[in-house]
């Protein structure tokens, strides 16, 4: 009887503390997880061949310490989207850090597609990012949009990779 006793207060003990361990929601340096919060981390913006910006977003809870404006508010002249330029994608906090993509459109088509920011914590992250952002890359110049796959071994950028596109493509005013 004394062993039962004992092995049941052992489970016990041990289920208590498993279902009381907290799992962080902070990316790196201490920042709230987008993907955790659903907000995007900063505005994004199109730039057109004329020269002008246009902002687009807010955030809740101020800047996630990206160093950059989040204001929404717009400079320049701006572009419709239908032209020729680039547009840089919010900034999506992932667990693992901030992944941001800028976006070249020529003729209502996306061009080129670049990581602007990827998580570069450890040597792990840039191995990662090595191998699955030249494959994101291409999944979404193949597809023009932001439905792309993700890419196995990296479902966090793949994650943060797809959010920051659409906002690109959003700022641009294509489809």
């Amino acid at each position: 009887m004394r062993r039962i006793t004992i092995w049941m207060l052992s489970t016990v003990a041990a289920l208590v503390l498993l279902f009381s361990y907290k799992t962080s929601t902070l990316g790196a340096g201490g920042e709230s997880s987008a993907i955790a919060s659903g907000t995007d981390g900063a505005g994004s913006s199109w730039r057109g061949t004329d020269g002008g910006t246009t902002g687009s977003g807010s955030t809740t809870g101020g800047d996630r310490g990206t160093g950059s404006d989040s204001s929404g508010s717009d400079t320049g002249s701006g572009g419709t989207g239908s032209g020729d330029g680039t547009a840089t994608g919010a900034v999506a906090q992932t667990r693992w850090g901030p992944v941001q993509v800028r976006i070249t459109v020529s003729g209502g088509k996306i061009t080129d597609v670049t990581a602007v920011q990827v998580p570069d914590g450890n040597h792990r992250d840039q191995e990662i990012n090595d191998y699955a952002v030249p494959i994101l890359r291409q999944e979404a110049l193949a597809a023009q949009s932001a439905r792309i796959d993700t890419v196995s071994g990296a479902t966090v950028t793949s994650d943060g990779y797809r959010e920051s596109l659409q906002s690109a493509i959003d700022a641009a005013h294509l489809r």
